[in-house]
This record gives C-alpha cells, sequence and structure tokens, in this order.
C-alpha cells in the first residue's frame, strides 16, 4: 500500500545531530494503519516501519493515549510501539513525535475512528445459514482494466490454468444478485489480499500485504463496499484468513524485523504435512518440529507464531478486517499448521471483542478424532482447547465422494456416511461443523461421482438436510468438473459466462445445458426450502443403520418432523416405516417439499433408484 494512504503523515524538522539526520530517519507504513476507539483491548501495538525508524524512541502528548512500551528489534528499520488508549477516549487524531536523543526527528498523526453501532454485537454465520465459496479470480471480470495491475510481478494470462485470469471484485459484485437467487446466504471468497509474486499468484495464499487488497482485484475501498452491498441482499461475508505463513516477496521476508519471525532450516525444509503428530501421543519431537515449523512451500515461509510482537500483529490485522469491512466470519487457513497455542490466543482474542462472532478452520484431517480435536468445546486429553468454534468436516467429505459410488457393505456405501455422523460425540459441537462435497482444494464433485447426476442430488441434498453448516463451492451447482491431479488450476476454472466473450453464460437460465439446469433448478428448490426450515437449522438428527441400500435419518425441532431416505439401490424401494416409529410417532401423512407430492399412507414409502427423498411428516 502506498506511503500516502496511511493516516501517519511524516513531517521533517531539518535538524542536524550528531551521526544522523533527519533525512536519514523515514517512514514508509505504520500497521494497522488506523484503529478505533471503544475497543474492548484497549492496548494497541503498532508497526512503524522505515530507514533507520527503530533509532528513534516515540513520544505521545495526548492525554487518552499513552505509550506503555516500545521494542527495537535486530532490524533497525522497524519499532513496535505499545499504546493504552483510554476508554473515555472520543475519535480523534493524536500527534507521535519520534526523538533521537532530546531532538524530534519526525512527528505525524495517527486515527481512532468511531466503532460501527453495535459492532461488537454482530452475529456470525450458523447452520441456518448456507455458504458460497469462489475464488475472485475465477468468478468474473467486471473490470478488464485492472486485469494487469502496474507494479504487479505477474500479468494476466487466461490461456494459463496456474496464471490469473482477471477476475475481480467487481466481477463478484456485479453478479451479487446470482447468490440469493440461487438460495445462498452467505459468502467465502479465497484470500482477495496482495500476493505480488511472479508466479501463481492467482489463490490468494501467498500474501506479500497483510492490509492491502491485490489492485487486480480491486481496492479496500471496494472490498468495504462490497460486504456492504451483500449485507443489503441478505448475504453474510466469511473472509480468508492465514496465520500460517505469508509470501517469500513479504517485507517481512525481504527485510525481516527479526530472525525469529521465520522458522529457518540450514537448508529448505518442507512440513511433512502429518497434523497427526501434533496430538500423537507417542510423536517424535523431530515429527512434530517438521509438521509446525516446515514450509508449505519455497514460496510460502512458515511465520513463527511465538513471537510475541508477530503473533499481536496477527491477532491485530484479523480483529482490523473485522472492524474496517464489517465482517460476518473468519475462515482460518490450515488450522493445525500454526501454532495451536497461539491460535487459541487469536480466536480469544477475537470473540472478546466480538462474542457472537464466528469462524471456521480448515482442519484438514482424514480422521474424526483428529478432526474433533481442533474444535471448540472438544474434551481433548491434553486439555487443549482451539476456541474455535467449526471446523472443516473432511472424514464427511472422503465418505460423500465415495458412497453413491459404491456397492452397500457392512462399511461401504452410504454405511461410509452413517459411521461418521456416528462418531459425532468426539466432537464439542457436531453442529458446527462445515459439511462440503468439494472445494477448491480437491475434486469436483460431479467429476469424482463419474457425473452422475443422481448422484449429484443425492450428496447436496445430504449437506443440505444433515446436521452441519453447509458450504457449496463455486461452479457445483452447475455441474463444474475437475480432477486435482491434473492440477489446482482444473479444479479452479472460470465461471462461463463471467468474461466478455464467453460462449456460455450460466449465470443465466438460458446458458445453461439441460443438465446444468436441471442441477441448478434442484439445489435452488432445496435451498429455498431450506432457508425457511428451523427444523433443518437447528433440529435434532436421529439416523437409523443403512440396511439393504437404505439410509433414513429424521430431523426433529418442536412441532416439525423431516425424514429423509436415501436409495443408494439401482431399483426403485418400497421402504416399510415400522421401525422408524420412534420418530413418526402419531404422524399420518406426508409432504415433498421438492415435488410437492402429498402421501396419505406412510406405513410403506416408495423411494426412486439412487435418489434422496425429503419429506415433512404431518
Amino acid at each position: 500500500m502506498p506511503f500516502k494512504t496511511f493516516c501517519l503523515t511524516v513531517l521533517f524538522t531539518g535538524l542536524f545531530l550528531t551521526g544522523i539526520q533527519a533525512q536519514d530517519i523515514q517512514i514508509d507504513r505504520v500497521e494497522p494503519p488506523f484503529w478505533w476507539t471503544g475497543m474492548e483491548d484497549q492496548g494497541l501495538q503498532l508497526l512503524v516501519y522505515g530507514h533507520n525508524i527503530g533509532l528513534t524512541s516515540p513520544l505521545i502528548l495526548q492525554k487518552e493515549v499513552s505509550i506503555t512500551s516500545f521494542t527495537r528489534v535486530s532490524n533497525p528499520n522497524y519499532l513496535f510501539i505499545d499504546l493504552q488508549i483510554s476508554s473515555q477516549v472520543k475519535p480523534l487524531n493524536f500527534r507521535i513525535d519520534f526523538l533521537y536523543g532530546d531532538s524530534v526527528l519526525i512527528s505525524g498523526s495517527y486515527e481512532l475512528k468511531a466503532r460501527r453501532t453495535g459492532s461488537a454485537e454482530r452475529k456470525g454465520f450458523n447452520a441456518s445459514d448456507v455458504i458460497y465459496l469462489l475464488m475472485p479470480d475465477r468468478f468474473a471480470n467486471g473490470d478488464t482494466a485492472n486485469d494487469s495491475a502496474e507494479g504487479m510481478s505477474e500479468k494476466c494470462n487466461r490461456s494459463d490454468p496456474d496464471g490469473r485470469h482477471g477476475g475481480d471484485l467487481q466481477g463478484v459484485r456485479d453478479h451479487l444478485d446470482y447468490l440469493p437467487e440461487l438460495g445462498v446466504t452467505a459468502l467465502w471468497m479465497n484470500p482477495f489480499l496482495e500476493n505480488n509474486n511472479p508466479q501463481y499468484s492467482y489463490h490468494g495464499y501467498a500474501i506479500t500485504d497483510f492490509y492491502r487488497t491485490d489492485p487486480r482485484l480491486g481496492t479496500n475501498e471496494m472490498f468495504v463496499s462490497l460486504v456492504a452491498e451483500c449485507h443489503k441482499k441478505g448475504l453474510k461475508v466469511i473472509m480468508d484468513q492465514i496465520l500460517n505463513h505469508a509470501s517469500i516477496h513479504h517485507r517481512f521476508m525481504q527485510d525481516p524485523p527479526d530472525e525469529s519471525w521465520i522458522h529457518t532450516y540450514p537448508e529448505f525444509t518442507r512440513s511433512n504435512f502429518r497434523a497427526s503428530a501434533i496430538m500423537d501421543p507417542y510423536a517424535s519431537g523431530y515429527d512434530r518440529d517438521r509438521m509446525l515449523n516446515g514450509w508449505f512451500d519455497r514460496h510460502m515461509p512458515d511465520l513463527n507464531q511465538h513471537d510475541p510482537l508477530l503473533l499481536k500483529y496477527l491477532i491485530q490485522n484479523s480483529i482490523w478486517w473485522i472492524e474496517y469491512a464489517d465482517l460476518d466470519g473468519i475462515r482460518l487457513d490450515t488450522q493445525p499448521y500454526p501454532d495451536k497455542e497461539a491460535t487459541a490466543e487469536w480466536s480469544s482474542a477475537i470473540f472478546r471483542e466480538y462474542p457472537n462472532f464466528n469462524i471456521v478452520g480448515e482442519a484438514w484431517m482424514q480422521q474424526e478424532s483428529m478432526t474433533a480435536y481442533f474444535q471448540k468445546g472438544t474434551q481433548n486429553p491434553d486439555g487443549y482447547d482451539s476456541g474455535i468454534p467449526t471446523v472443516t468436516d473432511f472424514p464427511l467429505y472422503y465418505a460423500l465422494n465415495r458412497s453413491f459410488n459404491e456397492k452397500d457393505g457392512w462399511s461401504q456405501g452410504l454405511a461410509r456416511i452413517y459411521l461418521v455422523r456416528a462418531q459425532d460425540y468426539l466432537y464439542g459441537n457436531p453442529a458446527n461443523k462445515l459439511l462440503f462435497c468439494d472445494n477448491h482444494d480437491l475434486n469436483r464433485f460431479y467429476s469424482s461421482i463419474g457425473k452422475d447426476l443422481d448422484q449429484f442430488k443425492m450428496g447436496m441434498t445430504y449437506i443440505l438436510t444433515s446436521t452441519g453448516i453447509p458450504m457449496i463451492y463455486y461452479g457445483t451447482e452447475i455441474l463444474m468438473t475437475g480432477f486435482e491431479s491434473q492440477g489446482h488450476g482444473f479444479i479452479r476454472t472460470d465461471f462461463p459466462g463471467g468474461w466478455p466473450g464467453d460462449s456460455l453464460n450460466c449465470f443465466l437460465d438460458g446458458g445453461r445445458t439441460r443438465d446444468q439446469q436441471d442441477a441448478f433448478l434442484y439445489m435452488q428448490k432445496l435451498l429455498t426450502w431450506r432457508n425457511m426450515q428451523p427444523v433443518i437449522h437447528s433440529g435434532k438428527m436421529i439416523q437409523f443403520i443403512p440396511e439393504d441400500g437404505i439410509y433414513t435419518y429424521f430431523r426433529i425441532h418442536e412441532e416439525a418432523t423431516v425424514m429423509v431416505i436415501f436409495n443408494n439401490n439401482d431399483q426403485e424401494k418400497l421402504v416399510p416405516t415400522a421401525r422408524f416409529a420412534e420418530c413418526m410417532k402419531e404422524c399420518s401423512s406426508a409432504l415433498n417439499p421438492l415435488t410437492g407430492e402429498h402421501i396419505t399412507d406412510i406405513g410403506m414409502i416408495k423411494v426412486p433408484a439412487k435418489s434422496a427423498t425429503i419429506l415433512e411428516l404431518h
């Protein structure tokens, strides 16, 4: 971010001092660039960066703001200032002097803004929501003028699957009505912050500036405006944030504050990606260290959250974006990889400011017990509690991508889903798991199931009717395809119709193929129904062991009961309901909300082959 956009304005005094001149001191940036009054935590740490600024001492004479301490690090281009802000302070600009000896070399002003009304009471996303995940560079190009922004190393090349394709925030805003039309209620975008890297920068996970929107996607002000527009349309917004790593081209690597900020080895050492070493009671120190401190990749150095200055920086950055952009949630990338105690401290700081907020952690684990370890409230043997309410349910993802392709057996087919859910007792809160059939790192669901439309509907029905918070990856609703083994660019292809001149426009009914329209309308009808059903949002779930390729569960809430029946057979089945009596009780009829069919005799229910049937019981 250019210096002129910061609230700290440098004023040179023109003094000449022994050994140093005023022009030898420079301030390029201050982070956070501004802050707010009325925060629960009245402390604030400023990172001041500029040539030799660490040789100075800060002074504030404003009575409502005091310096409790300041820290010089090994690099003289950094100075960290800890402030205490009075609870009675009103919004203001206050002066900071930077002294060398007894003389002021540089002065500037820092702004404290007023918080948004009701900011602390904001409510995060929950099981009443359906999240839509999109990658900004691959969704829609609303401003072709910023495709190859000045000063950005990588230019637009839509022919390269791993290159930048020109999608941006304006493109998201141009097609924002598509989301409530589909029926989703929350938007999660992959990171939109600056990734000024020479190649493979489109995905957003190698950040070069934690406070700046990538200019090829837009501006900070544009993102804030997008969030406000989402709120007007009833959409919550979730920001993708990263604690574990940054880009090798970030200032913290190019001109590091201190060598302690980055985990280093004598030679490049990649993480072993074995998060099991974190909770393994027999894990070696070598394996655990390699997991937590190894780099994600050569261009993604591993940040050391044990450094208190860095941890405070990351905490404040998250809170700054919540307050500045009016966010409704955070998705924490690679939750197991940062130091786990630091992650808990980070989440605790956020919930002190926003008690009703929500965070989902990407806990990419294959086993249920290891996934549960990272959710708030889980009774872990070592006493660890992450403080993060929601975790990604990867074990269920793996089951959903295999179950419908298999013949049913003791632990195959639909039994896979049943057995995953049977282990929900391990979690602190099973209703706060994120359910999904695919995402930006995985095979497209429609490809995994052999492009079978019936299986597609079964998978979507499951994540949208069972206990949890469902997430839909962009393009899943129009049957986009791709295998991760081809390369990530092939599971992150452009949404058809998002670019000028696209031959198909899948944002419109007339632009979809027959199967795409069938899938879209099914999803739209299912989502519209779900949005109005408290029984699905918070109802109790009771499941029955799959038998003969039939899997049945119920959602029960107050006076409402919903029955969901999966038939994984290639033939239609008549399902006797006597064994479900504990859930059906005095119910004598049912309504299929998707077809409008009324069933007056529910003693035996007909279920089509390879299908999921939803019934409202009366």
